[in-house]
């Protein structure tokens, strides 16, 4: 139906644009044909809205930005553009001005933090053998290996980068608690899901990569948020 919105998925840390693959298929058969799903360098906030917003950029008519993990700072962070409708955050950092993923990280620390590791260059990555219980645990081992073998680490200095004008306070909201989230506290999640007073907020019992495990539900979000 032409007069549904364009859906732009954006990733988190340790993911790829590959993450959305099975919301994306599930978006596919309700209808929605303008999909896109950004590759963002994970180098800093600024790098990574800066890609999103050219993406977005390039859509005529309304989006529907939807961001996992870091993936929602980035969106807080590009979501101001005019043809944004709505967000939906998908067990995800929502910051408010002046905050960081890390600083939010740091208040309520997620079991999973214990089996990060950075390397000589500067990049941060979840130890491969701790991959699937702390950020897929809900997923098949062999999906969660290819997952942790494939991840794409962020510059640790990315954490600390702080959201300006933050576009959930402006820009109607959705939010997905991932309930059984070792990557981001889930307390963490309800709170900075609450202060967003978004549109509706669900709960899943789900890992941190509810994206892959919970498509259904999840694709049920989006498709709220996108009016139809």
């Amino acid at each position: 139906m032409a007069d549904k919105p364009a859906i732009v998925l954006v990733h988190g840390f340790w993911g790829g644009a590959a993450h959305w693959g099975r919301v994306i298929t599930e978006l596919h058969k309700r209808g929605f044909n303008s999909l896109h799903a950004v590759e963002i360098p994970l180098t800093s906030l600024v790098d990574d809205a800066a890609r999103t917003r050219k993406m977005v950029q390039q859509i005529e008519g309304p989006v529907v930005l939807v961001g996992h993990s870091y993936g929602g700072a980035v969106i807080t962070e590009a979501g101001d553009l005019s043809n944004v409708a709505g967000l939906v955050y998908i067990a995800a950092f929502a910051p408010d001005a002046g905050e960081s993923p890390g600083r939010i990280s740091e208040e309520t620390p997620p079991a999973g933090m214990a089996n990060l590791a950075s390397d000589s260059d500067g990049y941060l990555w979840i130890k491969q053998d701790k991959f699937r219980e702390s950020f897929a645990q809900d997923l098949p081992p062999d999906e969660a290996l290819v997952m942790a073998v494939t991840q794409k680490a962020p510059l640790a200095s990315t954490f600390g980068d702080t959201v300006t004008t933050p576009a959930w306070r402006a820009k109607p909201s959705w939010y997905q608690v991932s309930t059984a989230d070792r990557m981001i506290h889930p307390d963490n999640e309800r709170r900075m899901a609450q202060r967003m007073n978004p549109r509706r907020i669900v709960e899943l019992d789900a890992s941190h990569a509810s994206l892959a495990s919970r498509p259904g539900a999840v694709t049920d979000l989006i498709q709220e948020a996108a009016g139809v």
